[in-house]
């Protein structure tokens, strides 16, 4: 998945609001809208435009955002100081898929947005699921973005594969300028980069794919077989 990600913050603490509003627009891939303190608010967006995603609270001036939840047909995590088990568990009844209990570390939402985005680029609405992209959906999302940073059971070859889109993606940004769309590799083009061959970069970008730190698509050109390109989400 390529399309960027639709967040709306909904928290009557204009400074809190803020904050996370900003954290939201540090991530590529994702746009914040101008944050909102009222339930009253979040159904006039609604009504208004797509939104993929609500980073909610729960106590709010006109009722309650857990309320909402059983309202709107919207992707959201709960941000409250409410840290009663009874909350939290009503809050994931009611299709919740985080709570993160206030006062957090900034890199925590930082962390469960990367998460987010990998699930949704598993979930990808234009594919089928199966079972096994379900769970590595899910462990995604509840493990945050661990998964993400490099760590000793990620190969040093893998690490060099995915280090290539943001290698090119610096470069072609200095060479274009802002607007350019996502950088898109071939396993070809990885394998010349990295040093290995096309099977092995190809087993490499599949194995990303699959983890959601890559997206994949098909390129139709004018003659022979479509091509698989790769980009980051």
């Amino acid at each position: 998945m390529t399309t960027e990600l639709t967040v709306l913050v909904v928290d009557d603490d204009f400074y809190v609001a803020d904050l996370h509003r900003r954290q939201v627009e540090q991530l590529p891939g994702l746009r914040a809208l101008p944050a909102v303190g009222t339930i009253a608010e979040v159904r006039r967006v609604l009504a208004e435009q797509h939104v993929d995603l609500l980073l909610l609270d729960v106590h709010l001036p006109d009722g309650s955002g857990l309320d909402l939840l059983r309202e709107v047909d919207v992707d959201a995590f709960v941000l409250s100081a409410a840290s009663d088990a009874a909350t939290v568990r009503r809050a994931l009844r009611r299709g919740a898929l985080g709570y993160l209990i206030k006062p957090f570390a900034s890199g925590t939402l930082i962390d469960r947005l990367h998460a987010y985005q990998r699930y949704r680029n598993v979930l990808d609405e234009r594919t089928a699921v199966d079972q096994e992209a379900l769970e590595r959906a899910l462990r995604i999302l509840h493990s945050g973005d661990a998964a993400k940073a490099a760590s000793p059971s990620r190969s040093a070859t893998e690490q060099a594969v995915l280090e290539q889109f943001a290698a090119e993606a610096d470069a072609g940004a200095a060479e274009a300028g802002a607007g350019v769309g996502p950088l898109e590799l071939s396993a070809a083009d990885v394998a010349a980069r990295v040093g290995v061959s096309r099977a092995t970069a190809q087993r490499y970008l599949a194995a990303l794919a699959a983890d959601g730190l890559v997206t994949m698509k098909l390129s139709y050109g004018t003659t022979g077989r479509p091509e698989h390109r790769y980009s980051r989400p």
